[in-house]
């Protein structure tokens, strides 16, 4: 029955990759329906409530700072900065992403900045397809070094009782994962023809299909913008202050009525809640934003893929830890792999990391280990029918970021790689020290 069960979780996912958005989440339900009319036991256990929770908050803050004004605010900043550097875009643009993801734990931030990145590549005369190619992958990159990202948050909760705390965790990802922008984008740099001699774009520009770039405009922020981002900066900074002070590490707080999961629920719905109250914004327009709208999404798709991935593992772990015990401990690095590619399929990294780190750890894999496989549960640019990755290739109408008929033969494939594989390398080198 293992290959029935494989199976059927494999057409459910494949059927939801093709649906496409929430519905691979409608698949995984699908899935676990499937699963328990051919034995496998399904139970609550298994739904990753707590990172479906966290999700659901943190978008909750940030959708009403949307709706005030302050991610329009935090893109002119961007702007600004990569209008400074036009020719170095492919350098910048991948930063600007990096650290709104981190800041903001959902990489959904990236699709505000992907319209300007075009129009600063435009102005600089750099083929578009190599700024935004760098700039998706490292806006998925960072949710593994986000303070507030459920990904994190769950892998702390994993490693907190082997001895490895939440800031340690950080204190690791955080470099890593920025400094494999650099050689990320340098391969990004040289990827293509430079934007003159692409055929394709020499064509659409005759054809009056490229939009002439407008320059910066005269923004002028909301009045409760900069309140909002304000806000939500101290939320975060409250978050990572409690988790110090109760952590294991420190101590100061041994037994917290409120531990580090529900503050960073509580401390994110509080943010929201005087984001409101400040710039006085109608509550109701905070579900009308795009952030809501694609952070509900995500927590479907996390419930869906995730239970999914968890019900079938769970029931086969006594066999995978007599199969797969002495190979990962033989062989560590294959974790990393294994990562990788359940994250292309599973499109989350919240969701890959609930399903196989529990099992991993389970097969007696390290924690330095552990950690060092993590930044490739951001593979999610393997397919290219990632969201952030189809409105890159929608919004360059210079038509330089393509997908070809290969499918896996588009631009966003050899940064993405090299980003992961140098981020792995770090993490080990980095918390051979650290941990």
């Amino acid at each position: 029955m293992v290959i029935v069960h494989i199976a059927i979780v494999l057409i459910a996912i494949f059927l939801g990759a093709r649906l496409g958005s929430i519905a691979i989440g409608f698949a995984g339900g699908l899935g676990v329906l499937a699963l328990a009319m051919t034995g496998v036991p399904v139970t609550r256990e298994d739904v990753p409530f707590d990172v479906i929770a966290i999700i659901m908050c943190v978008i909750a803050a940030i959708a009403a700072m949307q709706r005030a004004g302050g991610m329009d605010y935090l893109v002119h900043l961007a702007e600004r900065m990569l209008r400074k550097n036009p020719k170095h875009v492919t350098y910048l643009a991948p930063i600007v992403t990096w650290l709104m993801t981190v800041f903001a734990g959902t990489g959904h931030t990236a699709f505000s900045t992907l319209p300007v990145i075009v129009e600063v590549a435009k102005e600089g005369g750099v083929r578009p397809s190599r700024p935004l190619s760098v700039a998706v992958v490292a806006s998925q990159m960072a949710i593994v070094a986000s303070p507030i990202s459920a990904a994190v948050v769950l892998l702390a909760s994993l490693l907190e009782p082997m001895g490895v705390g939440y800031l340690k965790v950080l204190a690791v990802l955080i470099p890593a994962t920025f400094l494999a922008i650099f050689p990320a984008a340098w391969v990004a740099n040289r990827a293509g023809a430079e934007l003159v001699d692409d055929v394709v774009y020499r064509q659409r520009k005759e054809a009056g299909l490229v939009r002439e770039p407008v320059g910066q405009s005269n923004f002028k922020p909301a009045p409760g913008a900069k309140t909002s981002v304000v806000v939500f900066l101290i939320a975060i900074l409250v978050v990572m202050i409690w988790a110090t002070i109760t952590s294991e590490q420190v101590g100061l707080i041994t037994e917290p009525t409120l531990p580090r999961n529900e503050a960073i629920m509580t401390v994110m719905l509080l943010a929201a809640t005087f984001i409101v109250l400040l710039t006085k914004i109608p509550a109701d327009d905070v579900l009308n934003t795009q952030v809501f709208k694609s952070g509900m999404s995500a927590c479907i798709c996390v419930l869906g893929v995730a239970w999914l991935g968890t019900t079938l593992i769970n029931h086969y772990i006594d066999d995978i830890q007599s199969i797969s015990g002495d190979i990962i401990a033989a062989r560590p690095w294959l974790l990393a792999v294994v990562l990788f590619f359940a994250a292309a399929l599973l499109y989350s990294q919240a969701s890959t990391t609930k399903a196989l780190m529990p099992a991993a750890l389970a097969l007696g894999v390290s924690p330095l280990t552990a950690i060092a496989a993590f930044p490739a549960v951001s593979a999610l640019f393997v397919l290219p029918t990632y969201p952030t990755l189809l409105a890159a290739v929608e919004m360059d109408d210079t038509g330089s970021t393509r997908i070809g008929k290969a499918v896996f033969n588009h631009p966003f494939l050899i940064p993405g790689v090299t980003s992961i594989a140098v981020s792995v390398l770090l993490s080990y080198a980095l918390g051979a020290v650290i941990i």
